[in-house]
Order: C-alpha cells, then structure tokens, then sequence
C-alpha cells in the first residue's frame, strides 16, 4: 500500500514538473534558469561540457583551435574584393605568438600539413598587407619560426578551375543519395579499416565553421568491445547482432572559448557524417545512423566506455558494414520539396 502511494506521488510529481511548471517558467530567460536549476537536471552535463571546453581551450590544445580559426579569418581576409591594405590587426598578435609557440611543440609533427597551411598564409598575408611598426616586429618574429618551405601549390586562398572540377552529374549525386538508406542488416564478414579511412577522407573535406573540425571518430571493430559499443544507443534492439562495425562520432567542446558557439559540434559533426555515410556507398559499404538523445545514463555509459574527457560528447553512433542483400530497408518517403523550401519569405 505505502509501495502505491509512493509510487503514485513520484507519477504526479513528475507530470507537474514536467507538464504544468513549463507553462510558467518558459515565459523569461530568468524563470526558464531556474527551472532548470531547481526542478530538472537534463542540462546539467551540457553545462558542465560547455565550461570544462571554455577552460580547456585556454591550453595548449585550445591554442591549436585559436590558430586554425585566426588563420582561417585571415583567408577570408585575403580573398576579400577589394582587400584592404590593413587588416587582422585585432587578432594577428596572438596568431603569431600561438605559432610560434605551437611549432617548438608536439602540435607540429602531428599537424604537418596544417603547419604548411598556416605558416603559407601568414607569409602571404605578411606580403600583402602595408607594414607599420606593430606587423614589421610580428613579420620578423614569424619568420624566424616558420619552418614552411613555400613549396607549390602553396595552402592559400586560390581560384578555382573547372578542369579540377568532378564529372559527377546531378543525376548521378541525386541517385547515390537515393542509393543511401539506413542499412539495419549486414554479412557477417569484416569491413577494411582502409575503406573506412577513406571514407573519413572525403568526411575531412566537409566545412566546418571557421575549419575547426570540433569532432573526431572512434571505430569499434573488436568483437569484444563491439558486443557492449552496439547496446549503449537506443534503438538498436533487434539488429545490434548484425552489425560489425559502429563508428562513433565525438565533438569536442574545447574548440570554442564563448558558449555562443556550444551548438557547433553538432552542426559540423553531421556535415562531415554525411559526407562519411555517402563515401560509404561508393565503396560497397552501407551505414545506419543512430539517434544519440541525452539521456544521462547513456552519456554516462558512452563516456565510461570511450574513456572521454568533460568536454567531449557523443554526437551520433553509426552502424556500418557490407549491406545484406536480403535485409529489406524502409522506403521512408520524405516530404515534397514544396513542403520543405520558401523563396524570401
């Protein structure tokens, strides 16, 4: 009897933290904080992600980040019509002084090419711009730690050509996206890792905002660590059995100093995973997204089992492998363009 009261208090107590309390705490930023203080922890990692990113981007792995994004800021700079005479002067110090420091360290051997790419730019910005007292010291002080070769073609903004262009037709892209579908049934023979790699190659290539590339993947193939990696997603009851590679897609908060930025993970994440996913079927290989919803004892899972740091979440899980040719896939007809585009609104 006490067992039913109990339970029947904890059922109202949550329909009226759920259901009736949102009505009126919704109606300001103030209320919707406490709410979310008080009476439901579902941000509380997020929040906790988020800061632990903010200090971390202040360490030497931040410091990577902040010069990927300046270099990326004086590209855009570069390629501008018309381009000033002067400009990156708010930020081009700590560009400096970031890759200075980060080529005496570990940074540069494992980002080789990405050194190339930044220490191309900031000569060519170093070249073009009209030199005051400020950038002839930074000028100097850059030169004496650019390792860069200036070999050709050199990583700076170019002109694009239609001879480097693909041959792909719209009708052929359009098929292949037909051609991809959630793939819930596969054979039972191992996918090579090198298809894998190339496919993240053509993931690499996806933009990113300001070419952070906030994420990285972790391929469970080990059936010993596969049999525990399939069950941490939701839905995958019923076929996990069947699925011999998962991919797990990370996003790394420590890439951005201001919350402002907290969303991009999943943005830039999706866009390189469906680069991956499409690259998956040119190979012979199908994939099946699964939905990671933030539920915490997933999360908690997820991160126990990937050894994560605070600032690193789950984005998406993919299944991949050698599609099955007797496995059936929904047909899912999506919605009309009508339906889903507006012309200025």
């Amino acid at each position: 009897m006490i067992k039913k009261i109990r339970s029947k208090f904890r059922l109202h107590k949550h329909k009226f933290v759920e259901n009736i309390l949102p009505k009126y705490f919704y109606k300001s930023g103030f209320l919707a904080s406490l709410y979310y203080a008080f009476f439901s922890s579902a941000f509380q990692r997020e929040h906790r992600a988020v800061l632990s990113g903010k200090v971390n981007h202040q360490k030497e792995n931040g410091k990577f980040y902040l010069l990927v994004r300046n270099i990326h800021r004086l590209e855009k700079g570069l390629l501008m019509r018309p381009r000033r005479n002067t400009f990156g002067m708010r930020y081009i110090s700590e560009t400096v002084d970031a890759f200075c420091r980060l080529s005496k360290s570990e940074s540069f051997n494992s980002h080789r090419e990405q050194f190339q790419w930044f220490g191309d730019v900031l000569n060519e910005y170093f070249t073009v711009v009209t030199l005051n007292s400020q950038l002839m010291a930074l000028k100097n002080k850059f030169e004496k730690q650019n390792h860069s070769s200036l070999k050709h073609p050199l990583k700076i903004p170019y002109n694009r050509r239609q001879k480097d262009f693909s041959k792909i037709s719209f009708e052929e892209f359009y098929l292949l996206t037909k051609q991809r579908r959630s793939v819930r049934w596969f054979e039972k023979r191992k996918v090579p890792r090198e298809l894998i790699d190339k496919a993240l190659l053509a993931a690499n290539q996806s933009p990113s905002a300001c070419n952070r590339q906030p994420f990285e993947y972790f391929i469970i193939d080990d059936p010993k660590f596969l049999k525990t990696a399939v069950k941490l997603p939701m839905g995958t009851a019923g076929y996990d059995h069947s699925i011999p590679m998962l991919v797990i897609a990370v996003g790394n908060l420590d890439a951005y100093f201001s919350e402002r930025d907290r969303h991009l993970i999943y943005i830039d994440t999706s866009l390189a995973n469906m680069a991956f996913m499409l690259a998956l079927e040119t190979l012979g290989l199908s994939s099946c997204p699964i939905n990671w919803p933030d539920i915490e004892g997933r999360e908690q899972a997820m991160s126990e089992f990937l050894q994560l740091k605070k600032y690193q979440r789950p984005i998406m899980c993919i299944g991949v492998g050698y599609p099955d040719a007797q496995g059936m896939v929904a047909f899912s007809e999506k919605r009309q363009i009508e339906n889903l585009r507006k012309y200025n609104i």
